[in-house]
């Protein structure tokens, strides 16, 4: 009998793992770029899905900024259909004219592709190949954005993404085993030159950072990193649940929130209950950013009859007597 080699049985018991339990009967869909981390996860997925009773499939994004990119994505539903799995799509999608950077703009783009497919399949959830690697990027790159905890606590394992779970089942993979599963299964992965422009910052971050601080630190900084982002992740939570019982409490009886409420807070809670409000009050989650919720802050520690806040979507928050209101 052959020998099953281990980053295969690794990445495998990783996807067992993150299926189990999921409720309904809907396919589970792999996003995958043909890259050795999606296409491990996806072969992993084709072999598990169906011992679990399970419908696997597929979702290729074709982003149409290289040339052969519509091929090369043609490749990967062909492949997809080797493995078995099924339903099995190719989504074309346009990035040009979409607000921010490259980067920004094609993961928006890759998304929404994304949550379409898996709403329209019915899927129980979608799974992308995130690995370890990923998590210590993402973890080195909020650093240094200054993103505090939320940055800090990286990419979820499960997330909501258009009511359909999204799962990363490998963020405790590393990226060497990914690579070395696809050269055990005879898969060959295409290298987006994406990753290894400097025009990018995560590239820059892959090829300089990271191995800058594994030769200083050694090859259990990436761990550590890892490890951050869940601990972090759990401080999170706790506190997330501490705000909205405090965001409850704060609440005026003439609307919006009770300064004295909030000034009783301890600060890490009062920035999360005014984040939170403004987000129920329509400020757009991806535009909201620290300066915002400390220009609502300044209204409740250092109010010296100051103008109001401004949000993004274009909401004004004021400040009257003893309370916070939206103007």
């Amino acid at each position: 009998m052959a020998v099953l080699a281990p980053p295969v049985a690794a990445i495998r018991v990783a996807v067992r793992r993150a299926l189990t339990d999921l409720p309904g009967d809907g396919p589970v869909l792999v996003a995958c770029s043909g890259g050795a981390d999606s296409l491990a996860l996806a072969a992993a997925t084709a072999f598990v899905a169906p011992r679990l009773g399970r419908r696997a499939g597929l979702v290729t994004v074709d982003h149409g900024l290289q040339a052969g990119s519509a091929e090369r994505a043609a490749e990967v539903a062909a492949l997809a259909g080797e493995l078995g799995m099924a339903p099995v799509e190719l989504v074309r999608v346009e990035v040009a004219g979409r607000p921010g950077g490259p980067e920004a703009a094609a993961r928006e783009a890759r998304y929404e592709a994304l949550a379409d497919a898996a709403v329209r399949r019915g899927a129980v959830a979608l799974l992308t190949g995130h690995t370890r690697d990923d998590q210590a990027e993402t973890v080195l790159l909020a650093l240094a954005r200054g993103a505090g905890p939320r940055g800090l606590a990286g990419m979820p394992a499960r997330r909501d993404l258009a009511g359909v779970p999204l799962l990363r089942p490998l963020l405790g993979i590393t990226r060497e085993q990914t690579r070395a599963a696809c050269a055990a299964l005879g898969l060959k992965p295409w290298v987006d030159p994406h990753n290894s422009d400097p025009a990018y910052t995560r590239a820059r971050v892959r090829s300089d950072v990271l191995p800058a601080l594994v030769r200083a630190l050694g090859p259990a900084v990436l761990d550590g990193l890892a490890r951050t982002a869940g601990l972090v992740a759990e401080d999170n939570a706790a506190l997330d649940e501490i705000a909205g019982a405090a965001l409850a409490t704060a609440r005026h009886p003439a609307g919006g929130l009770s300064v004295p409420a909030l000034a009783a807070l301890a600060p890490a809670v009062r920035g999360r209950v005014l984040h939170a409000w403004a987000r129920e009050l329509g400020a757009p989650p991806s535009a909201l950013s620290h300066r915002h919720v400390t220009a609502l802050n300044a209204l409740v520690t250092a109010w010296r009859g100051q103008g109001p806040a401004y949000l993004p979507g274009g909401l004004c928050v004021r400040r009257r007597a003893d309370r916070l209101h939206l103007a």
